[in-house]
């Protein structure tokens, strides 16, 4: 390949060639709250050095801060020293994401939310990756915006925040809020900014160096669709699914879900042992009992709030069924 200028880009004798201003740096704040998803952390920050090295312009610099103070220990082990504390003023930022995993609804430090809101307030933009957007509803910082964070934690959050509109998105960039849902969704949401700032050609680089072979939008589903979580494909049994899933707080009865799928009660039932390999009821008392124990560790929502969060008349009546399903899965062990 020859080392010469393309001609579009040649300067004619007798004339000087125009001066190119480099593009200004962005500077990016990482907020590590303990037991972060290291993953979801990797997938926001390593963009951010590829766009820097295919450009060969400092386009982005970073830097950390954890509450506390001191190394930060990631859901995996992984320790990071971060370079600057919580409530710092002398550092500037243009975004700071606040990046959590674990069980974000018990974590309250208020200092780290009066920083927040101090940085929201001077006109940073704030964002939350993962659990981080639970941080940041915590703080006031969601307050009549939309946002999105992980699915796990997003029943345990609805119930803490039923004012604030949760969409089940991979990322929502809203004004100065930016919500990203973690994992590899973190990845996408960082090649749409550096679209947004840098151009397509750049963000398309970044993302074929990481072996990506599609930018998601931000409003792409984070979960599986219907049909590859349980590996069916009949349109009946995906409505019944659906609104199993939608429905977890009010049970629809099995007379309405066989409504649903336009068959009766009998063949409803035919159709989840033969494709499911158990029944409906089963099926359904499952969901419940999942969206529970996700409760129980992601919310601090007490054992009734949750009985009644999935659909039990109590807390003893949660219990027992918990007790039952157990008993079960050791039996056929």
């Amino acid at each position: 390949m020859s080392g010469e200028a393309p001609a579009s880009t040649r300067t004619k004798p007798g004339r000087k060639a125009a001066k190119v201003e480099a593009p200004s740096t962005l500077t990016v704040g990482f907020v590590l709250v303990p037991d972060f998803p290291l993953m979801a952390y990797t997938a926001a920050i390593e963009p951010l050095r590829a766009a820097n090295t295919l450009s060969a312009c400092r386009l982005y610099d970073w830097w950390h801060a954890a509450p506390g103070g001191g190394v930060v220990r990631a859901s995996n082990g992984v320790t990071i020293l971060p370079d600057v504390e919580v409530g710092a003023t002398a550092r500037d930022a243009d975004w700071i994401f606040v990046c959590a995993g674990g069980n974000p609804a018990e974590f309250d430090d208020p200092a780290l939310s009066a920083w927040l809101r101090d940085l929201a307030r001077r006109g940073v933009t704030i964002g939350g990756i993962s659990g981080g957007p639970y941080i940041l509803a915590r703080a006031g910082l969601l307050d009549g915006r939309r946002c999105t964070l992980h699915w796990e934690h997003v029943p345990a959050f609805e119930e803490r925040y039923p004012s604030i509109e949760v969409v089940r998105s991979l990322f929502e960039i809203h004004g100065d809020r930016i919500t990203c849902s973690g994992g590899i969704a973190a990845l996408d949401l960082m090649l749409n900014l550096i679209e947004r700032d840098h151009g397509a050609g750049l963000a398309a680089g970044v993302s074929d160096w990481f072996l990506h072979n599609q930018i998601r939008e931000g409003l792409s589903p984070q979960r599986m669709d219907l049909r590859e979580r349980f590996r069916v494909r009949d349109p009946r049994l995906l409505r019944v699914l659906g609104a199993m899933e939608a429905n977890l707080e009010t049970p629809l009865p099995r007379a309405t879900l066989a409504n649903l799928a336009r068959v009766s009660v009998r063949q409803l039932e035919r159709l989840f042992h033969d494709l499911l390999g158990q029944g409906l009821h089963r099926h359904y008392l499952n969901l419940r009992l999942d969206r529970a124990h996700q409760l129980g560790r992601e919310s601090s929502l007490s054992r009734s709030e949750i009985a009644t969060a999935t659909g039990f008349a109590s807390s003893g009546e949660l219990t027992r069924a918990e007790r039952r399903r157990r008993s079960q899965a050791a039996a056929s062990d």
